[in-house]
């Protein structure tokens, strides 16, 4: 039976077991749709990176869910590069990638940080009563009314949309105690497809926000760091203004609350963004895929 060379990197960290897991394929032509989906499931990560030949770029990264193909994903984007690197695929410097979203630049340093243009962030801001999202967050909705009179609630996509939620202080999001189907319904009614909670009140001095993610709509409860969520809510944070203009780069942490921390770094001008982050690889392994014709729930053996 055919075998692929298969990975899980750990991204936007440069220590083992922390940062948000994404699973890598780099030599992914030939693979069908359903053979990606079932190699993304086999591999169970929130989302797994497919690299495959492109004639428009560099190459071409696909990304998969264990449910569904999304237009991109941040860290399994980091997490691709710092494989590649790690292996001498790509070098020190830039480079291109082909995606749904369009040929995006990547640029690698030589300290192993990836660096991801996301593009142009479309923002919009919706009407969403604090009451709503408070029940869905399971905060005190005083928490969102605080800050939401300067800051609005609004969707923001870079690829994938998040409803963008800010939360007054860090205590108030750390003992947020989220309703999965309420925030799948929310979601769906602004059609966005998870949220990202945020706050300016943080753990690390260095940091901006510390924000938590849940899509349960894509099959994720909770996101350990978000790259697109991150890119989204920086320009959003940018565009109104709500950071000094002294302030060159946007660092959130995320992921404390799982036992995952990690830091993704976003520049952006309030549209367009790059998001940059470490990656490490914490598996390497070879994976059976079952033949393309094969029924979609067949075993895959690793």
């Amino acid at each position: 039976m055919e075998t692929r060379q298969v990975s899980l990197v750990d991204a936007f960290t440069a220590e083992p077991l922390t940062g948000n897991p994404a699973g890598v394929v780099t030599d992914a032509d030939g693979l069908t749709d359903d053979q990606m989906r079932a190699i993304a499931s086999e591999l169970g990560a929130s989302e797994t990176a497919f690299v495959v030949d492109s004639d428009d770029a560099d190459r071409r990264l696909r990304f998969f869910t264990p449910e569904q193909e999304v237009d991109l994903c941040g860290h399994a984007t980091i997490g691709a590069h710092a494989a590649l690197f790690e292996r001498g695929v790509v070098e020190t410097g830039q480079h291109t990638m082909a995606t749904e979203r369009g040929v995006l630049d990547v640029e690698t340093k030589a300290d192993g940080t990836v660096w991801m243009d996301h593009g142009s962030v479309d923002l919009r801001e919706v009407d969403l009563g604090h009451e709503t999202a408070a029940d869905a967050l399971g905060v005190d909705v005083a928490t969102l009314r605080d800050v939401g009179a300067d800051l609005p609630m609004a969707v923001g996509d870079s690829g994938f949309p998040w409803l963008l939620v800010p939360v007054n202080y860090f205590e108030h999001l750390s003992g947020a105690a989220p309703d999965m189907a309420a925030i799948a319904a929310m979601c769906e009614s602004v059609d966005a497809m998870g949220v990202y909670a945020f706050t300016f009140d943080t753990i690390a001095g260095e940091s901006t926000l510390h924000a938590r993610a849940f899509a349960p709509r894509a099959g994720i409860t909770e996101d350990p760091v978000t790259g697109t969520g991150a890119a989204a809510c920086g320009a959003f944070i940018r565009r109104h203004g709500a950071i000094d203009e002294t302030v060159e780069q946007v660092v959130v942490e995320q992921g404390h609350f799982i036992d995952r921390p990690g830091t993704v770094k976003v520049d952006t001008d309030g549209s367009d963004v790059w998001v940059g982050g470490r990656g490490v690889t914490t598996m390497d392994g070879t994976l059976t895929v079952p033949a393309a014709d094969d029924d979609e729930d067949g075993i895959i053996e690793a």
